[in-house]
């Protein structure tokens, strides 16, 4: 599991120490530089402070030093003969040119000062690995405070990121303490700048969700009740079909009973399909160039035979073959299966129903035309809730086409209205917006091969 508090630590921790390392080296370069100084410094004074020595009488001028003194002192006559060796077995030259300078030798590196005073030559020298020794001591001990720190540091990050993802591990209690159906949204208040987009979208959430399970309480109260009573009625008919004692009442009494199990199949198929129409699945919908005319000629096809039955004049009076959309090709098949079923259940035998595909301006729309009762203007809007029929209607149904037909609309971002026909009943139109309207391209969306069922 990744935990953000620890990655934060370990990122900072080694943020700080490469940063003490990094300092720690240019403390050292600094150190080396500025001892370098200093060390020059005690050269030149301590070659200034042999000027006044008389070597030239010293009894003894080839006297060992002390293994603790660090620097080496050589003095010769203006002749070049030696009157002084600090250390006699130190390999350093006889002469150095005057002044500083820095020489490497088999045995070490010396830093050297020679001064040329009174016809004799002082010549003061140090090791290099002192001054480095010293210098890096020096850097050490500059960075060694910040060391000993480090766990303290650590803490102290440790204590400050945990307060700071205080409000994050509020907000998670507060979601994993709610039971399934407390979906009200959570509280912005003291919640941080960072973690209020994170509050937002979780409320979003919980918004949709709780509407989702609105919807589908009242879907699955709504259907319960509308298959009560086709599925009493079956049960009454079948009781009917038992008692019968004739052959024409048995007979009758059949017919009743497959009207029934026929009017209990279309409520379900309806009640699957409208299912299927969630927005929600408007993403996961595949996408292709749908041809409306080709679309309408298919749909008008299917009911064609109903139409016949009660010698309704269905027909195409327009179909632009410009009017192409992006969308899914069985959704909007069944949408205006339903949009011509609707029409060609309501209206009365004998009547007339024009379908239409019209693209106008950038924008397409199906249009469907009929010489039925139409629907009154007050009730346009509610025709489209679930189960809604008007009480003067006597055709039986389902009360879900026009509700499954919006919720089809509703995926593909199209719009349904509904207005008085020019042949007397209603005319009901489905506009798709400029953003879905696409090319059929190499007619991969036509769907040329697709035959009415």
């Amino acid at each position: 599991m990744i935990s953000i508090r620890r990655r934060l630590l370990a990122v900072l921790l080694t943020a700080i120490t490469l940063m003490m390392i990094a300092g720690a080296f240019g403390s050292y370069r600094l150190s080396r530089s500025e001892v370098g100084r200093v060390f020059d410094y005690h050269l030149r004074q301590l070659a200034l402070s042999l000027r006044n020595q008389d070597f030239s009488t010293s009894s003894n001028p080839l006297s060992p030093g002390d293994n603790e003194f660090h620097f080496v002192i050589q003095v010769w006559a203006g002749d070049g003969k030696p009157l002084y060796f600090s250390n006699p077995q130190a390999d350093l030259p006889n002469r150095s040119q005057p002044g500083f300078s820095t020489l490497e030798t088999a045995e070490a590196s010396w830093r050297i000062y020679t001064l040329l005073l009174h016809g004799q030559v002082i010549q003061v020298a140090q090791p290099r690995s002192v001054r480095d020794e010293i210098a890096t001591a020096a850097a050490f001990h500059t960075v060694l405070p910040f060391l000993l720190m480090l766990p303290l540091l650590a803490g102290s990050i440790w204590w400050l990121i945990g307060g700071g993802l205080a409000p994050l591990q509020k907000i998670a209690r507060s979601v994993s303490t709610r039971s399934p159906n407390s979906l009200e949204p959570l509280q912005m208040h003291g919640v941080p700048a960072e973690a209020r987009p994170l509050v937002e979208s979780i409320n979003n959430l919980l918004e949709r969700l709780d509407a989702a399970l609105v919807s589908q309480r009242s879907f699955v109260a709504d259907a319960a009740h509308e298959l009560r009573t086709p599925l009493t009625a079956l049960q009454l008919q079948a009781q009917l079909t038992e008692r019968a004692e004739t052959q024409e009442d048995r007979r009758i009494a059949m017919a009743e009973l497959k009207r029934g199990l026929q009017r209990a199949i279309h409520v379900v198929q309806q009640l699957l399909t409208l299912a299927r129409q969630d927005p929600a699945d408007a993403l996961a919908m595949p996408l292709s160039a749908v041809s409306l005319a080709e679309l309408i000629a298919l749909a008008t096809a299917d009911q064609a035979s109903l139409a016949g039955a009660k010698n309704i004049d269905l027909g195409i009076s327009e179909a632009d073959e410009n009017a192409v959309v992006q969308g899914n090709f069985e959704a909007l098949r069944t949408l205006a299966a339903n949009l011509i079923d609707n029409a060609v259940r309501y209206t009365p035998a004998g009547g007339r129903i024009d379908v239409a595909v019209r693209c106008r301006d950038g924008r397409c729309w199906i249009e469907v035309d009929d010489s039925g009762p139409g629907i009154p203007v007050e009730d346009r809007e509610r025709v489209f809730d679930r189960f809604f029929r008007n009480a003067d209607n006597e055709e039986p149904g389902s009360g879900l086409g026009l509700a499954i037909v919006k919720a089809i609309a509703a995926r593909h971002g199209a719009c349904v209205s509904l207005a008085s026909s020019a042949l007397g009943g209603l005319s009901a139109r489905i506009s798709f917006p400029h953003s879905q309207i696409g090319s059929l391209g190499s007619a991969t969306g036509k769907q040329p091969a697709k035959k009415p069922d």
